[in-house]
């Protein structure tokens, strides 16, 4: 498979396909079903439960799938009840948007499953404004929403049953598609003609997306009862390949060397394009791996990277005999690394053997460490409840702007479904500002994109039939897109409403023209709650998580300064120092990303802070990388000293952003001057003190950056 054609298959075997087709189906059905028994308006009611129900179903552990739909089933069931019983009065109305619209959002505060419950719970309220219903209709609709939402909560429990280790799988795979794509990007530095800090900047922008995909897989796995505690050969295959797909990205983020060094010195040769040429190579073949496992096939490597390996140890050789670009132990170095990734390939290759996965001892972890627990309890609520924090702030702004939203909708903008005024501020309101600046555009674009997409199918379409297998289309891509790709989902979203309206007799030019002026008038509500009420922006925020990577590298740090002077340690602390450095990297470069989103006047030190993430990416990577070679053996004392130094040095970095943090232990570092003879280092021992003499003058350098960012 090529390029293009790998990701076309990542998509109809992944997760987000599958989800589109399970939720247009539950959409659908009641609708059809009922319109044949001449019910259509309970179907449709059934189908309204079922849409609000499948916002809640996010990727995850069953159990929380079960408890997120049950939770949703019974908000909505009750905010339905209450929307019709105080619908004949728009004071009660409006009070009621406002009153839900905090209550709701302030739900975020126990994580995005418990905000889909809350979003599922406003969407049925808003749907329900301009549906007028006598009081003894309420309860009767409630409940076909109810059972509407329960239909869907089934069928995705069932179909989870059937295949238990789908979302497993999948989640599995495209961790390994994003690793693929981090080492594709490894590559380019290799290659003379990118640009070096481009490169660096490609590369912290995939590590947010690894990071992502790595939490949703340690989700699924070890969430899951079902799945952690599983002695079954599917379930540990899905856990140990896990591992040593983390094991590799960890020796991928160890390759690192002065790159513009590199390219001056053998460039010339041709050496590193080979290098890149074998690294793609690799990365190709994990892609391949990724796909078989999301497709539950078999899969034999073709990739000849033992072959490879051997000429390009062939090439560097030759370039160490001709002496014409000095000394070649780099180069040496570098093939010795693609050896060890090789190597992680192959073990993850044993996937597809059942009989070598099945005898895997030693790998196993203390799955709950690599997992962040939610507390379902009253306090988080009460302890939110204050403007320094950022999800009661946007509850406030959410209860303003959804409150504008209702009085735009009945008053300045009445119409059949003026509602959808009120839709378009609930959700394109986001806690951060660069979220809610990017949704709204995407969503004015997408709208008018598919508003035009919609007339020209139903003007050159006049067959119902096919604008009925168009409608079916247009629903499973959006609901693919979702959660990846939002104006794909509005582009394909709007002409699925109009020719929705069309099947069922209303015009639909006044639908187009309303949905658009609703969703002008929407975003531009969002859009201003965004920016002018009391936002925080994302520059205020970066100390924060700069002190985090600090924090994280500086235990990093002290792991390799443990393995230097011989201290043992257990190796699921290592590994849960080595995801916290991750998890911080990858939400730091996230948020400099939103930050440079956001206006200019309120973006600060943007070229200092990114020196400050390629800095922290550049030391962590010089960690995993001695820490591997050093093996937890003692080394040489008399090369302790900048290692001791680099702790020091972070140490007082972090106390800049963190006064109250603690002195890194270095005593254990220490060496007296004439406790050890002057020894003549071996060319291995002079490179490792040449990496960690480096690491020190990274740390000097991350201090200095930090100085500059402060001053700011």
């Amino acid at each position: 498979m090529n390029e293009h054609t790998r990701k076309i298959h990542y998509f109809f075997f992944g997760q987000d396909f599958s989800d589109g087709l399970r939720i247009t189906f539950a959409i659908l059905l009641p609708a059809l079903v009922f319109s044949q028994l001449q019910q259509f308006e309970i179907g449709l009611t059934l189908s309204t439960g079922a849409v609000c129900i499948s916002i809640t179903d996010l990727p995850g552990p069953i159990e929380h799938k079960r408890n997120g739909m049950l939770a949703g089933c019974v908000c909505v069931f009750l905010v339905a009840v209450l929307t019709g019983l105080v619908q004949y009065s728009n004071w009660l109305l409006g009070l009621e948007v406002a009153t839900l619209s905090f209550v709701f959002t302030m739900l975020l505060v126990y994580g995005a499953r418990a905000g889909a419950v809350g979003s599922a719970a406003l969407l049925i309220m808003i749907l329900m404004m301009d549906q007028p219903r006598t009081p003894a209709q309420v309860l009767p609709y409630a409940g076909l929403v109810l059972a509407g939402g329960v239909w869907y909560m089934v069928l995705s429990m069932l179909l989870h049953q059937v295949r238990p280790h789908r979302a497993a799988r999948q989640a599995l795979a495209e961790c390994i598609h994003a690793i693929s794509g981090f080492l594709t990007i490894k590559a380019d530095f290799y290659t003379l003609e990118t640009n070096l800090e481009g490169d660096y900047r490609r590369l912290v922008a995939q590590q947010v997306v690894v990071s992502e995909k790595q939490d949703a897989v340690r989700e699924v796995l070890f969430r899951s009862r079902q799945i952690s505690s599983e002695s079954t050969t599917r379930g540990r295959r899905l856990v140990v390949t896990f591992i040593d797909v983390v094991d590799l990205y960890e020796h991928i983020t160890a390759t690192y060397y002065d790159y513009a060094a590199l390219r001056t010195q053998f460039g010339h040769t041709g050496i590193l394009a080979d290098v890149a040429r074998m690294i793609r190579h690799m990365a190709v073949e994990l892609d391949h791996i990724g796909a078989a496992i999301q497709a539950n096939r078999p899969y034999t490597t073709r990739a000849n990277l033992k072959g490879q390996l051997e000429d390009l140890k062939v090439r560097i050789d030759a370039i160490g005999e001709e002496g014409s670009a000095g000394s070649n132990l780099v180069l040496k170095k570098i093939l010795v690394n693609l050896r060890n990734l090789t190597q992680r390939v192959n073990d993850i290759l044993n996937y597809f053997d059942e009989a070598r996965a099945s005898t895997r001892g030693g790998r196993e972890l203390e799955v709950s460490r690599f997992v962040s627990k939610n507390e379902y309890e009253l306090k988080a609520i009460r302890d939110n409840l204050t403007f320094n924090s950022s999800v009661f702030r946007h509850a406030i702004r959410m209860t303003l702007a959804c409150s504008v939203g209702f009085v735009a909708s009945k008053l300045l903008f009445p119409g059949s479904h003026s509602y959808w005024i009120l839709m378009t501020t609930t959700y394109m309101l986001k806690p951060g500002f660069s979220l809610t600046k990017e949704r709204n555009y995407q969503r004015v674009l997408g709208t008018l994109a598919g508003g035009a997409i919609g007339v020209l199918i139903l003007w050159l379409i006049p067959n119902q039939t096919v604008q009925f297998a168009c409608m079916v289309v247009l629903m499973v891509i959006s609901y693919s897109f979702q959660r990846t790709n939002y104006i794909i989902t509005v582009t394909c979203l709007t002409p699925f409403i109009l020719i929705m309206f069309s099947l069922l007799g209303v015009g639909y030019l006044g639908v187009i023209e309303e949905r658009v002026v609703d969703t002008l008038v929407g975003c531009a509500i969002a859009f201003s709650a965004g920016y002018l009420l009391f936002p925080k922006w994302e520059s205020e925020q970066l100390q924060d998580f700069m002190r985090d990577v600090l924090r994280a590298n500086l235990k990093y740090l002290h792991k390799l300064a443990e393995s230097i002077a011989g201290v043992s340690f257990r190796q699921t602390d290592y590994n849960l120092v080595r995801k916290e450095v991750y998890v911080s990297s990858a939400n730091l470069s996230a948020a400099f990303q939103r930050m440079l989103s956001e206006p200019k006047s309120t973006q600060r030190s943007s070229n200092e802070v990114h020196d400050f993430v390629v800095l922290n990416h550049i030391l962590a990577s010089n960690i995993a990388s001695i820490t591997s070679a050093a093996g937890g053996q003692s080394l040489v004392p008399t090369i302790r000293k900048p290692l001791r130094m680099a702790l020091v040095t972070l140490g007082r970095s972090l106390k800049k952003l963190e006064p109250d943090a603690p002195e890194p232990p270095t005593d254990f570092l220490a060496v007296e001057p004439d406790a050890f003879p002057k020894q003549v280092l071996t060319p291995e021992e002079n490179l490792l003190r040449e990496q960690l003499e480096f690491i020190q003058k990274v740390s000097n350098d991350i201090g200095k950056t930090t100085d500059a960012i402060l001053v700011r």
